[in-house]
């Protein structure tokens, strides 16, 4: 008996070695049912543009993880400089950089730093991308217009990225003009749940798409709720400017939930919100995925009807809150950090597409 415990001691003090250096990079998170998941993190970077740093930092800050060192300047003549300034060799990178702001200039950085991080032997670059750039020259609507989501696409894949993150895309389609893996996760279960959490009267509400295209996302939204929806036709003369509006549903005494992927001028959600008003809507909220808020946008936001503009942080909104007190803001980070967490891991993101981590 006494050389049998003496074998389980010395079993015990071999085996701990390990168990101490495992957890250096095992965390225990407590699951509903009792039991325990270990998620395993090591051999990522995951660095930012400067595009949307903060997104980065909060996705950082979710996984646990130190935001990697890089810094992206300028030279005097406008050439974009990336300095990588840890070792990524053998490492599972990600690269968060939203197409915002100054649109070419941040394109132009992020094409950079993937290519730095894959000549410098990563093992794999993910170019997680909030606002996909050029993502309404999806199509060739006209003579000699050019597919310039297509052109993003192949630029993106030439540069070395393996995989693409991205969210709510203007045209799901653009997921084909890749070759490489692409994850399009969707901000409508946290719209869902920003609903049922700041709209009183949301079971009464009725849930408007301000054109035909984005039917099929407000459809989505209504039958989760389970209310009504409606849409309204647009019919535009030149780009940016909406000639005349039809509203298809009844939205008479209730409250009206507009969705929309993005909003730029928002030309398009204002008088949308004033043709609601004319069919006797009694509040009217807009929840947009990316807000842009470019030109008049925020005059225009100031001057309507709405209750509040409800857009997700896939774009910086600080500056745009301080001159608008109808913005609000979701804050979709965590579906970042859990995609990125699972992506790394190697488990599925389908669950990201139905349901909002916590």
């Amino acid at each position: 008996l006494d050389s049998l415990l003496q074998e389980i001691r010395d079993d015990r003090q071999r085996e701990s070695p390990n168990q101490i250096e495992m957890s250096k990079y095992c965390t225990v998170q407590p699951q509903t049912k009792g039991s325990s998941e270990v998620t395993i993190m090591p051999n990522i970077k995951v660095f930012s543009g400067n595009s949307h740093p903060d997104l980065a930092k909060k996705i950082c800050a979710r996984l646990g993880i130190n935001h990697a060192n890089v810094v992206a300047q300028k030279f005097a003549n406008g050439e974009t400089n990336v300095e990588i300034r840890e070792s990524v060799r053998g490492e599972d990178v990600y690269i968060v950089q939203s197409g915002c702001g100054e649109v070419n200039d941040n394109l132009m950085e992020l094409l950079i730093m993937i290519n730095a991080c894959k000549i410098a032997s990563a093992e794999r670059v993910t170019a997680v991308i909030p606002v996909y750039p050029y993502s309404r020259q999806d199509k060739k609507d006209k003579s000699r217009a050019p597919i310039s989501a297509k052109l993003v696409a192949n630029m993106l894949s030439v540069a070395g990225a393996d995989h693409i993150i991205t969210m709510d895309l203007h045209a799901s389609q653009i997921q084909g003009f890749f070759d490489i893996p692409v994850d399009n996760l969707y901000a409508e279960p946290a719209v869902v749940k920003w609903i049922k959490e700041n709209i009183p009267e949301w079971k009464t509400a009725i849930v408007v798409s301000p054109d035909a295209g984005g039917a099929k996302r407000v459809t989505s939204i209504a039958d989760r709720l389970n209310i009504d929806f409606a849409l309204i036709h647009k019919e535009r003369k030149i780009a940016n400017e909406v000639a005349s509006m039809v509203l298809v549903g009844d939205a008479k005494g209730k409250v009206a939930i507009l969705i929309d992927d993005m909003a730029d001028t928002c030309g398009t959600i204002v008088q949308a919100a004033q043709k609601l008003v004319e069919d006797g809507a009694t509040k009217i909220y807009a929840i947009l995925t990316h807000g842009i808020f470019s030109g008049e946008a925020i005059a225009r936001i100031n001057n309507s009807s709405f209750e509040a503009v409800v857009v997700t942080n896939t774009i910086p909104q600080d500056k745009n809150m301080m001159d608008c007190s109808k913005i609000q803001v979701i804050d979709v980070s965590m579906m970042f950090a859990e995609a990125v967490r699972r992506t790394h891991n190697g488990e599925s993101v389908s669950y990201l597409f139905e349901n909002v981590p916590y």
